[in-house]
This record gives C-alpha cells, structure tokens and sequence, in this order.
C-alpha cells in the first residue's frame, strides 16, 4: 500500500513514519510537511510545503494513495481560536478535500483527542475546534475515515515532541511511564500502537468511525502483517 503522512516530525507522527517504514505490505510513504525529517529510507519521499493549506501543483504526487495518516497538530496553548482553528481545522480539511478527490477509495486516520467536543459548542476551545474537525472529514466522500482519540501517549523508540515542555515533562516522568501504562492501560498508549492500529485500519477496517483509547490499543493488538 502507499501511504501519505502528515505530521512526521512529531512524536506521533515519528512513532508513525517508523511503523510505516517496517511494515512489509506498505510499498511508499510520502511524506508531507513543513521540514524533513531527517529519515532516509527506500520507501520514504518527502515534499517540503511552506503553505499546508494549498496542494496546487501535487495532484500527481498525492494520487494512487492508499491511505493518509494526518498526525499534525499544535497545542492550543496560548493561541487565539482564530489562529488554532486555522491549523487544526483549516490545513486538515485543505489536504483531506484534495486527498478525496484524487483517491475516493482512500481510508483517512486523523488524529484528533480524548474530550474532543462534536457538538462544536463546549467551553473548551480546542475540543471544540477539534470537533468541528472531525465532522467534517466524517461527511467527505472517502471510502473509510477513522477519528483517533487518544490521551497521554508515550514516546518510543527515541520520537520525541517537539514542544520543550512535553519533553521535560516525558524526561521526568520516563522511569514511571512502562508502569503507569500497565497499571491503568485505558488511559495510556504508545507511539508505537498508535502507528500499528493506524496501519490495521488500513488492512481490516475496525467497527467504529471514532475510535477512544482501548479502540486504539485493542486495533493495535490485533495487527499483523501479512
């Protein structure tokens, strides 16, 4: 399968990418964002967009894909809901719109969170905008879309965020995290799961459009390679 992947310089996205590149049925990923990532890899191609919102001039590049895994996304911390809605709603509904048009038969997976509001009414400014979000990919004309709503992840296999205080944080916290995932494992995932229940989709599909925490982990049990 050839897939195209947003947000790869992230932790989730680098868990993801990592994933991508070891699975055997996966023949490409196309990378697209605003930095490399530093990966070289066979099946790895990389486009550098300043401006995420406009694919003019990509549609052969973004054609005959197989699935999109859109991991890009910023803290709402300190931002104006003008400003976070244009990153989380605006350049996630430019790439999806241009992505079902080029490949209606295409499965989307976008990363959204634990609390996401639907109703697109709430207090919270960044569930909502996320909500809004969400149901918009759900009403475009793919042939599977999934909503991922997971909660405190923890990085593996050296992915790192790219916000300074989610690093302290995960610094700190690293002895206790493989123990706090044990102890209350509906409430912790790991990069790791987050990219192989992506790629089951893909495979196999799964019942729900949304999926929480145990939906990530139980897809992520089950994937296999073939």
């Amino acid at each position: 399968m050839n897939i195209v992947l947003f947000g790869a310089t992230g932790m989730i996205g680098q868990g993801v990418l990592r994933d991508c590149l070891l699975a055997p049925d996966v023949d490409a990923v196309l990378v697209v964002g605003r930095s490399t990532t530093g990966v070289r890899h066979a099946k790895l191609r990389e486009i550098v967009r300043t401006d995420l919102s406009n694919y003019e001039g990509l549609e052969a590049e973004l054609s005959g894909v197989n699935a999109c895994f859109f991991c890009l996304g910023v803290s709402s911390s300190g931002m104006s809901e003008a400003e976070y809605e244009r990153i989380t709603y605006a350049i996630t509904v430019a790439a999806a719109a241009v992505l079902s048009r080029l490949n209606p038969r295409m499965t989307f997976v976008y990363v959204s969170g634990a609390g996401t509001d639907i109703s697109e009414k709430g207090r919270i400014m960044w569930a909502r905008v996320k909500g809004r979000t969400e149901n918009a990919l759900l009403n475009m004309p793919f042939a599977a879309a999934y909503m991922f709503r997971p909660g405190f992840i923890e990085p593996l296999h050296g992915a790192t965020s790219k916000t300074r205080m989610y690093r302290v944080f995960y610094t700190l916290t690293r002895p206790l995290l493989p123990l706090l995932r044990r102890a209350f494992p509906n409430h912790v995932l790991t990069t790791e799961q987050m990219g192989r229940a992506m790629l089951q989709l893909v495979r196999n599909g799964y019942p729900k459009r949304v999926l929480e925490i145990r939906d990530i982990r139980a897809a992520a049990n089950s994937s296999s390679s073939p």
